[in-house]
């Protein structure tokens, strides 16, 4: 059971769209600029929001392994 939600879990991360990541004031400021500098505001938000998913993975991570530990 454990792997098959594993499985689903990468899945739906590795095959997910590129979606837009600005906010309203983050849009307002790049609306009237070039492409490229929205694009690399774009990536950048993208990339600092990964970084909390991260931390609370490596949590739960650490949770089981050591839930596992217990119980054997």
């Amino acid at each position: 059971m454990f792997k098959n939600k594993t499985l689903l879990i990468l899945l739906f991360f590795f095959t997910s769209k590129t979606t837009f990541s600005q906010c309203a004031m983050c849009k307002a400021v790049v609306e009237n600029g070039d492409i490229s500098m929205a694009e690399g505001v774009n990536s950048g938000i993208t990339y600092l929001m990964v970084f909390p998913y991260l931390l609370i993975g490596l949590l739960f991570f650490t949770i089981y392994r050591y839930n596992k530990k217990v119980n054997n």
